[in-house]
Protein backbone atom coordinates (compact mmCIF):
# COMPACT_ATOMS: atom_id res chain seq x y z
CA UNK A 1 0.00 0.00 0.00
CA UNK A 2 1.66 3.56 -1.24
CA UNK A 3 2.14 5.87 1.56
CA UNK A 4 1.10 9.88 0.83
CA UNK A 5 5.00 10.45 0.62
CA UNK A 6 5.89 7.46 -1.86
CA UNK A 7 2.80 8.54 -3.77
CA UNK A 8 4.25 12.63 -3.70
CA UNK A 9 8.02 10.96 -4.40
CA UNK A 10 6.83 9.35 -7.11
CA UNK A 11 5.09 12.23 -8.57
CA UNK A 12 7.85 14.00 -8.52
CA UNK A 13 10.29 12.00 -10.51
CA UNK A 14 7.38 11.87 -13.01
CA UNK A 15 7.25 15.64 -13.22
CA UNK A 16 11.05 15.77 -13.25
CA UNK A 17 11.24 13.43 -15.85
CA UNK A 18 8.48 15.08 -18.07
CA UNK A 19 10.51 18.52 -17.70
CA UNK A 20 14.12 17.17 -18.44
CA UNK A 21 13.35 14.80 -20.96
CA UNK A 22 9.81 15.27 -22.09
CA UNK A 23 8.66 11.70 -20.75
CA UNK A 24 5.74 11.47 -19.14
CA UNK A 25 2.74 8.72 -18.63
CA UNK A 26 1.57 9.08 -22.27
CA UNK A 27 5.61 8.50 -23.51
CA UNK A 28 5.99 5.46 -21.11
CA UNK A 29 2.31 3.32 -22.21
CA UNK A 30 3.46 4.45 -25.85
CA UNK A 31 7.34 3.37 -26.09
CA UNK A 32 5.76 -0.02 -24.10
CA UNK A 33 3.06 -0.66 -26.88
CA UNK A 34 5.78 0.15 -29.14
CA UNK A 35 7.67 -2.91 -27.77
CA UNK A 36 4.78 -5.35 -28.00
CA UNK A 37 2.28 -4.20 -30.59
CA UNK A 38 3.89 -1.97 -32.80
CA UNK A 39 0.99 -2.81 -35.46
CA UNK A 40 -1.83 -1.27 -33.32
CA UNK A 41 0.06 1.57 -32.21
CA UNK A 42 0.44 2.67 -36.11
CA UNK A 43 -3.01 2.10 -36.74
CA UNK A 44 -4.47 3.95 -33.65
CA UNK A 45 -1.84 6.73 -34.67
CA UNK A 46 -3.36 6.91 -38.35
CA UNK A 47 -7.20 6.26 -37.62
CA UNK A 48 -7.54 8.10 -34.78
CA UNK A 49 -4.95 11.07 -35.03
CA UNK A 50 -2.10 12.20 -33.31
CA UNK A 51 -2.64 10.91 -29.96
CA UNK A 52 -4.39 7.96 -30.86
CA UNK A 53 -7.83 8.88 -29.96
CA UNK A 54 -6.04 9.97 -26.46
CA UNK A 55 -4.31 6.83 -25.83
CA UNK A 56 -0.82 7.76 -26.75
CA UNK A 57 1.69 10.13 -27.15
CA UNK A 58 2.19 12.05 -30.30
CA UNK A 59 4.71 11.19 -32.58
CA UNK A 60 6.65 14.04 -32.78
CA UNK A 61 6.81 14.49 -29.48
CA UNK A 62 7.77 11.64 -28.48
CA UNK A 63 10.49 11.32 -31.01
CA UNK A 64 12.13 13.99 -29.79
CA UNK A 65 11.65 13.10 -26.21
CA UNK A 66 13.58 9.62 -27.48
CA UNK A 67 16.43 11.49 -28.97
CA UNK A 68 16.84 13.80 -25.63
CA UNK A 69 17.51 10.34 -23.70
CA UNK A 70 20.12 9.27 -26.63
CA UNK A 71 21.85 13.08 -26.47
CA UNK A 72 22.03 12.71 -22.92
CA UNK A 73 23.96 8.88 -23.49
CA UNK A 74 26.04 10.69 -25.68
CA UNK A 75 27.48 13.52 -23.55
CA UNK A 76 27.40 10.70 -20.30
CA UNK A 77 30.04 8.95 -23.00
CA UNK A 78 32.34 11.70 -23.87
CA UNK A 79 29.72 13.96 -26.16
CA UNK A 80 30.75 14.28 -29.97
CA UNK A 81 34.00 15.15 -30.02
CA UNK A 82 34.91 11.42 -30.47
CA UNK A 83 34.00 11.37 -33.82
CA UNK A 84 36.18 13.88 -34.63
CA UNK A 85 38.87 11.90 -32.99
CA UNK A 86 38.61 9.50 -35.69
CA UNK A 87 41.54 8.69 -37.56
CA UNK A 88 39.88 9.46 -40.81
CA UNK A 89 39.35 12.81 -39.64
CA UNK A 90 42.69 13.38 -38.15
CA UNK A 91 44.41 15.44 -41.08
CA UNK A 92 41.57 17.29 -41.39
CA UNK A 93 41.05 17.77 -37.47
CA UNK A 94 44.86 19.05 -36.39
CA UNK A 95 45.72 21.60 -39.94
CA UNK A 96 42.32 23.62 -38.43
CA UNK A 97 43.73 23.13 -34.65
CA UNK A 98 46.51 24.84 -35.57
CA UNK A 99 44.45 27.23 -37.75
CA UNK A 100 41.50 28.32 -34.69
CA UNK A 101 44.72 29.05 -32.60
CA UNK A 102 43.23 27.09 -29.62
CA UNK A 103 44.16 24.55 -27.77
CA UNK A 104 42.87 20.92 -28.81
CA UNK A 105 40.51 20.96 -26.00
CA UNK A 106 39.25 24.12 -26.25
CA UNK A 107 38.98 23.66 -29.81
CA UNK A 108 36.88 20.47 -29.59
CA UNK A 109 34.76 21.83 -26.80
CA UNK A 110 33.79 24.53 -29.20
CA UNK A 111 33.40 22.16 -32.14
CA UNK A 112 31.73 19.82 -29.86
CA UNK A 113 28.89 22.09 -28.46
CA UNK A 114 27.83 22.87 -31.97
CA UNK A 115 27.34 19.42 -33.19
CA UNK A 116 25.45 18.15 -29.92
CA UNK A 117 23.14 21.34 -30.42
CA UNK A 118 22.33 20.69 -34.10
CA UNK A 119 22.35 16.86 -34.08
CA UNK A 120 19.13 16.24 -33.27
CA UNK A 121 17.04 19.11 -35.57
CA UNK A 122 19.49 17.76 -38.67
CA UNK A 123 19.10 14.37 -38.15
CA UNK A 124 15.17 13.80 -36.98
CA UNK A 125 13.69 15.30 -39.78
CA UNK A 126 16.39 13.71 -42.48
CA UNK A 127 15.39 10.07 -41.28
CA UNK A 128 11.45 11.31 -41.48
CA UNK A 129 12.35 12.42 -44.89
CA UNK A 130 14.49 9.41 -46.07
CA UNK A 131 11.34 6.93 -45.05
CA UNK A 132 8.33 9.54 -45.95
CA UNK A 133 7.99 8.87 -49.25
CA UNK A 134 8.28 5.26 -49.34
CA UNK A 135 5.88 4.63 -46.20
CA UNK A 136 3.57 7.05 -48.50
CA UNK A 137 4.43 4.97 -51.98
CA UNK A 138 3.41 1.44 -49.76
CA UNK A 139 0.52 2.28 -47.95
CA UNK A 140 -2.86 1.47 -49.36
CA UNK A 141 -4.34 5.29 -48.45
CA UNK A 142 -3.83 8.37 -49.41
CA UNK A 143 -1.83 9.93 -46.64
CA UNK A 144 -1.31 13.29 -47.33
CA UNK A 145 1.70 14.89 -46.16
CA UNK A 146 0.17 14.93 -42.31
CA UNK A 147 -0.17 11.50 -41.97
CA UNK A 148 3.04 10.49 -44.20
CA UNK A 149 4.69 12.40 -41.26
CA UNK A 150 3.26 10.90 -38.65
CA UNK A 151 3.55 7.63 -40.18
CA UNK A 152 7.47 7.99 -40.85
CA UNK A 153 7.71 9.29 -36.84
CA UNK A 154 5.83 6.57 -36.00
CA UNK A 155 8.19 4.31 -37.69
CA UNK A 156 11.17 5.76 -36.29
CA UNK A 157 9.61 6.06 -32.70
CA UNK A 158 9.19 2.25 -33.43
CA UNK A 159 13.31 1.76 -34.14
CA UNK A 160 14.45 3.84 -31.41
CA UNK A 161 12.58 2.56 -28.55
CA UNK A 162 14.67 -1.08 -28.58
CA UNK A 163 17.53 0.50 -29.35
CA UNK A 164 17.92 2.55 -26.17
CA UNK A 165 19.21 0.30 -23.78
CA UNK A 166 22.14 -1.08 -26.24
CA UNK A 167 22.70 2.82 -27.32
CA UNK A 168 25.31 2.99 -24.48
CA UNK A 169 27.90 -0.04 -25.83
CA UNK A 170 27.31 0.70 -29.36
CA UNK A 171 28.06 4.82 -29.65
CA UNK A 172 31.63 5.50 -30.53
CA UNK A 173 34.24 3.85 -32.68
CA UNK A 174 35.41 0.70 -32.78
CA UNK A 175 34.53 -2.99 -33.90
CA UNK A 176 31.53 -2.88 -30.82
CA UNK A 177 30.05 -0.19 -32.44
CA UNK A 178 30.70 -1.23 -36.51
CA UNK A 179 28.76 -4.80 -34.73
CA UNK A 180 26.22 -2.43 -33.41
CA UNK A 181 25.77 -0.34 -36.49
CA UNK A 182 24.94 -4.04 -38.43
CA UNK A 183 22.32 -5.00 -35.66
CA UNK A 184 20.53 -1.60 -35.79
CA UNK A 185 20.28 -2.04 -39.50
CA UNK A 186 18.78 -5.51 -38.92
CA UNK A 187 16.59 -4.22 -35.83
CA UNK A 188 15.03 -1.42 -38.52
CA UNK A 189 14.20 -4.22 -40.67
CA UNK A 190 12.48 -6.17 -38.11
CA UNK A 191 10.55 -3.37 -37.09
CA UNK A 192 9.11 -2.38 -40.45
CA UNK A 193 8.13 -6.15 -40.69
CA UNK A 194 6.38 -6.33 -37.62
CA UNK A 195 4.68 -3.00 -37.64
CA UNK A 196 3.66 -2.60 -41.43
CA UNK A 197 2.56 -6.11 -41.95
CA UNK A 198 -0.97 -5.65 -43.63
CA UNK A 199 -0.56 -1.69 -44.24
CA UNK A 200 2.65 -1.05 -45.93
CA UNK A 201 3.34 -4.68 -47.30
CA UNK A 202 1.99 -8.28 -47.86
CA UNK A 203 4.04 -11.33 -47.86
CA UNK A 204 7.01 -12.08 -46.30
CA UNK A 205 9.47 -11.04 -49.23
CA UNK A 206 7.78 -7.77 -49.61
CA UNK A 207 8.37 -6.88 -46.46
CA UNK A 208 11.22 -8.04 -46.30
CA UNK A 209 12.51 -6.34 -49.47
CA UNK A 210 10.54 -3.21 -48.59
CA UNK A 211 12.37 -3.02 -45.19
CA UNK A 212 15.97 -2.97 -46.84
CA UNK A 213 15.01 -0.48 -48.88
CA UNK A 214 13.85 1.37 -46.00
CA UNK A 215 16.85 1.17 -44.28
CA UNK A 216 19.36 2.06 -46.93
CA UNK A 217 17.61 4.71 -47.57
CA UNK A 218 17.57 5.84 -43.83
CA UNK A 219 21.86 4.89 -44.04
CA UNK A 220 22.49 7.24 -46.70
CA UNK A 221 20.84 10.32 -45.34
CA UNK A 222 22.42 9.14 -42.29
CA UNK A 223 25.83 9.71 -43.76
CA UNK A 224 24.71 13.13 -45.18
CA UNK A 225 23.70 14.17 -42.09
CA UNK A 226 26.46 13.19 -40.07
CA UNK A 227 28.60 15.15 -42.57
CA UNK A 228 26.65 18.00 -41.87
CA UNK A 229 26.76 17.50 -38.43
CA UNK A 230 30.77 17.25 -38.68
CA UNK A 231 31.21 20.05 -40.98
CA UNK A 232 29.38 22.43 -38.56
CA UNK A 233 31.27 21.33 -35.41
CA UNK A 234 34.69 22.01 -37.31
CA UNK A 235 33.55 25.49 -38.54
CA UNK A 236 32.78 26.51 -34.77
CA UNK A 237 35.82 25.23 -33.65
CA UNK A 238 37.60 27.41 -35.86
CA UNK A 239 35.39 30.67 -35.79
CA UNK A 240 33.52 30.28 -31.99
Amino acid sequence: MSTEGETTRKQAFKDLSEDALGFGGAEVRTARDLLIRPRLVLQAWMIEGPTGGGIYAKPLRLYLALNAILMLVVFLRGGMDGVLAQAGLAEIVNPLIEQSGKSRDAFMADADGWMSFVTVPILAPLYALAVLPFLRWWDAEDLGWRRGFRAAFAYLNAWTVPMLPAFWFIYGAGPVAAIGSLLLFVLGVAVFLRMGRGRWYRGVLPGLGKGLVLQIAVSVLMMVGSWLVTGIGLLAGVMA
